[in-house]
């Protein structure tokens, strides 16, 4: 029964698509009689921010990981969006600090932008702690996620990271988009 009707709801939808194709540069050309403008809302792409944000001063070191952040971003082919998961994610793991081992401070072997784990198989300490290197794996990671463009900013992340603080990464999305907007196309 499902079957039958989700195909009858296929067909409309296909005879409703093709009419349009057909007939919408036909009715392109026709005189309007008495047209008006009509108001249509339009969404943006990216989702809204969830939640109260969080905003810290960048130095130079915190700027140039950006940069590198978007630059691996680009190489992999993939939108802005994708860049600003990935600084979101580092705002929050590192504050866009390219960390080593901290000692007694460390969360187990973590290290890098992303507080990556040799010991969870992100790569050695060496390629952990290059910022193209560890961008690429985010992303690599973020790719494997199935509607990751569509999903809010902390699901995204979290699914790649397994956070302790799953939601911890969305407090970050404002000011990551912000600097998307000022470095994207420095």
């Amino acid at each position: 029964m499902n079957t039958i009707i989700r195909k009858s709801v296929l067909s409309v939808a296909g005879l409703a698509f093709a009419g349009g194709v057909f007939a919408g540069p036909i009715a392109a050309h026709a005189n309007p009689v008495d047209a008006k403008p009509v108001a249509v809302a339009v969404q943006s792409a990216a989702p809204k921010p969830q939640g109260e944000q969080s905003r810290i001063t960048l130095n130079d070191e915190q700027t140039a990981n950006v940069k590198a952040i978007i630059a691996a971003t680009k190489k992999a082919g993939l939108p802005e969006r994708a860049a600003v998961i990935s600084i979101a994610t580092s705002l929050q793991e590192s504050k866009l600090e390219n960390l080593g081992h901290l000692g007694d401070m460390n969360d187990h072997d973590s290290l890098g932008l992303f507080q990556q784990r040799p010991s969870s198989g992100w790569g050695t300490p060496e390629q952990i702690t290059d910022p193209a290197y560890s961008t690429t794996a985010f992303l690599k990671g973020l790719k494997q996620v199935d509607g990751w463009q569509d999903m809010p900013l902390t699901d995204a992340a979290q699914t790649v990271q397994v956070s302790a603080y799953p939601d911890a990464y969305a407090q970050w999305e404002q000011q990551a988009t912000d600097l998307i907007a000022q470095h994207w196309n420095s």
